[in-house]
Order: C-alpha cells, then sequence, then structure tokens
C-alpha cells in the first residue's frame, strides 16, 4: 500500500512538473492580421520569427533561446510572437522567405521597424529587442 501511494503522489509530481513546463510558453499567433489586431489593443509590437518546417537553425534557435522562461517573459511583456513558416503560412509580400530563420520587428500597423537574420543567445536576442522597442520611439 505504501509503495503504490509513493508511485501515485511521485506520478502527480511529473505531472504538475510537466504542466508547468507548458505553461510558459509564448503561445505563438500565425495569423499576420490577428497579431497586429493584438498589438493594436495591448499596445505592443509584434515580433515576426519566420521560419521553415525544416530548418536546423529554427529549431536551435527554438531550443536553446525561445525555451527559456526569461526570454519567454521579456517578449511577452512588450511584443505579441507571430511565428509564420515559409512552408505552410502565407507570409506578406513584403517579408524575405529565405535565409531563416528571420525576424522582424513590427509596429501595430504593420511597419517594419528592424529586421534580422540568424540565431542568438538570451542575451542578443535581449539587445534586439530593447533596439526595436527604442527604435519605436523615434518612428
Amino acid at each position: 500500500m505504501h509503495k503504490i501511494l509513493l508511485s501515485i503522489k511521485f506520478l502527480v509530481s511529473i505531472l504538475l512538473f510537466v504542466s508547468t513546463l507548458h505553461a510558459v510558453d509564448l503561445h505563438w499567433e500565425n495569423d499576420y492580421d490577428k497579431a497586429l489586431e493584438q498589438a493594436k489593443k495591448e499596445k505592443k509590437l509584434v515580433y515576426l520569427f519566420v521560419g521553415a518546417d525544416k530548418c536546423k537553425y529554427c529549431d536551435k534557435y527554438k531550443k536553446t533561446t525561445l525555451s527559456q522562461k526569461e526570454v519567454i517573459q521579456r517578449i511577452k511583456k512588450d511584443f505579441i510572437p507571430l511565428y509564420m513558416s515559409r512552408d505552410q503560412d502565407l507570409i506578406p509580400e513584403k517579408f524575405e522567405l529565405y535565409g531563416v530563420p528571420r525576424h522582424y520587428f513590427l509596429t501595430s500597423k504593420g511597419e517594419i521597424i528592424t529586421e534580422y537574420q540568424g540565431i542568438w543567445d538570451p542575451s542578443g536576442l535581449y539587445s534586439l529587442l530593447d533596439e526595436a522597442i527604442s527604435e519605436k520611439d523615434n518612428l
């Protein structure tokens, strides 16, 4: 009986841990127009991450940088995260589809504030986020 109770407690602990991991997520929008509407409503910028289905650099960036709790919180604070796959989504023509991962920081009207290509560690991404916010103030 004691072993069964320990097993149940262990399983519940694992389930709580896993659910906590999933609670810290960016909840990427995949619809460009909806992201702009949400940004306007929440008075935020849009962080558009253009990737591809089979992009090892996109996957690495997601796993090493975009999965970190502090990064997620920082993005959520000032940005509406928008992910679009060049292989599956209808991406507006003004955005470059090749050379992924590609990152755009946009106003709620869809104006491009800044654009970057590549992957970064968290401190590099924080610099880009700060730059987008300061550039927005110059528009």
